[in-house]
Order: structure tokens, then sequence, then C-alpha cells
């Protein structure tokens, strides 16, 4: 058997009101259109519900027993379709981003503090992970999103989110200057600290020292760009780290120089499950956020 909510809620409304014109304005239909729906819930459920007069409509006993179950039954449907509605209401008002540990420790963060006081309705839920994590929590759906450096994959959206630059880290010393430019030549004979050869940084490194002619000797290989930056200001070396590494060197005794002729610029991209609708707010945090990159990347002139 086969009854629809509507008939339902138009045989509760008629017996509340006992009165099918009134009945019929609640549920903004006509007199005639609610005697249908309770004629066909009549036929549904194969006894008459209500004893009719000209003036005056009454419940017959097989419809007041029908009535209480329905009465629960359409009480339990709207507040659980309430509850759900809140529920997805705040779940399209939270966004999960992952991104790499530097990034997510010394960049999101203050802008995650930024953006809440133009929209404190949305959460921003930060996740850090190494790449390949990343990719697997957007692919599964465990993240909205996720900001990092990535390849074009199936199934995976993929958009230029902002442009670095490689910079030389060196331990900051009394009797050395800093100097706002270094050449990729002037790097020859000097000891690096390098990442894992399969990292997509050090690839690119590793490609343009080569172009270059430059030889290095190559001291600790490390996972993480925050290990890197450490080591270079405990004067085991230097490291070519991108210029997203600045927040993180600013409690460091470490100064930074742009790598020149050439300058290496790398794509950073945002990428969500192709097909997979983002929650409301992702769209304007991710705007707030390229805004705010852009405004202490060119104050450190590293555009």
């Amino acid at each position: 058997m086969e009854v629809s909510t509507r008939q339902l809620r138009a045989f509760r409304l008629a017996a509340q009101h006992h009165n099918f014109a009134r009945a019929a304005e609640a549920l903004f239909i006509t007199p005639s259109g609610l005697s249908v729906l309770i004629k066909e819930l009549e036929s549904r459920v194969g006894f008459r519900l209500f004893d009719r007069t000209t003036r005056h409509v009454e419940l017959t006993p097989h419809g007041r027993d029908l009535l209480a179950v329905i009465q629960r039954s359409l009480e339990e449907l709207d507040v659980a379709i309430a509850n759900i509605g809140r529920s997805a209401k705040c779940n399209q008002q939270s966004v999960s981003l992952g991104t790499t540990p530097l990034v997510a420790a010394n960049i999101l963060p203050p802008a995650i503090r930024e953006f809440r006081k133009q929209r404190p309705d949305v959460r921003i839920q930060l996740f850090d992970a190494d790449l390949p994590t990343l990719i697997q929590m957007v692919e599964t759906g465990k993240l909205d999103m996720s900001l990092g450096i990535f390849k074009a994959m199936p199934d995976v959206r993929r958009e230029p989110f902002f442009r670095f630059s490689l910079m030389v880290a060196r331990a900051a010393k009394d009797d050395i200057q800093p100097r706002r430019s270094t050449t990729w030549t002037a790097l020859d004979g000097e000891t690096l600290i390098s990442l894992s050869p399969g990292h997509p940084h050090q690839q690119l490194i590793d490609k343009h020292l080569a172009q270059a002619g430059v030889k290095v000797r190559i001291g600790s290989i490390v996972n993480l760009l925050d290990t890197q930056i450490a080591l270079v200001e405990a004067e085991e070396g230097i490291a070519i780290i991108p210029s997203f590494g600045l927040p993180a060197c600013r409690n460091r005794s470490v100064v930074m120089s742009q790598l020149i002729n050439p300058v290496v610029r790398f794509d950073f991209h945002m990428i969500s499950r192709r097909g997979r609708e983002l929650p409301s707010g992702a769209d304007e945090f991710t705007s707030f956020l390229k805004s705010y990159i852009a405004m202490w990347a060119g104050r450190a002139g590293v555009l």
C-alpha cells in the first residue's frame, strides 16, 4: 500500500479543522482538491475516514485510530527533517582544507583568523599531511580540497592557486650582509640541505642546478621544509626553498634571497574531487586566501 505525505497531511488537517474548506486553505489547495486527497487515502487504506454532513465532518472510529498513528509519524518526520536540515546547514558552513605541514603551520592559521573576522559562521577545518596523503583524502571525499604542488590527475579538479619562486636560505651572520638575490652559479661548491629526491620541490631544484652546471655537496637529506630551515639556522648548510617558506623563517636566524638567472617560478594548485560540490563558503575562503597570500608575498618582494 502506497500513501503520500500530502494525503496524510490533508487527512490530519481535515481532522483538526472538522471542515474541508478550512483544511484546504491551510494546505493551499481547493476544497475539491482536498476531497480528492481524502478519497485517495480512503481507497488506499480500505475504509472510510470521515462521516460528513453539509457543514461538518467527524472522524469515524477507524479514522480516529489512524489519526493517532499518523500524528506521531508526521511529527517524527517533521522533527527528523528539521534536524537533518540543521545538520546539513552546519555542514555547508564547514570547509575542510588540507595542505603540507609548513603551509599549515605558518600561512593558514593567521589567514583563517583574519577570515573568521569576516565570516564567523564559516568554520575552516585544517589538516596537515604529505602530498600523497592529501591526494588520497581528496579522492575519497575525506577532504573538501587541498592546497599544494599537484600534478594533473583523473577524477580530481586542479585549479591554479598561486605562483611562488625558489629562494636560497642561509644562516644569518653578523659579518655577512644579506643579499636580496643570488645567482644559481653562486651556489657552486656549497653544502646543500636537500629534500628527498622524489619530492616535487627537489626535482625542480635538481633540474635547475644541472642546467646551470652547478655542483653542490649534499649534506643532510630531510623530509620537511621546517627541518631544512632549522638545519640552515644550525649552520649545517644552505637550503633552496619555495618563497612560501618565508613565514617559517621569521623566528629563526635565517636570511633569504631570491634565486635569479633564472628566476624559477612554480604553481601552487587547489584540488578537489571532480563532480563533488564544494560546501558553502569554500569559494569565498579560497578567494580571500589568494588575496591574503598576495599581500604578504608582495610585501616580501617575492611575487
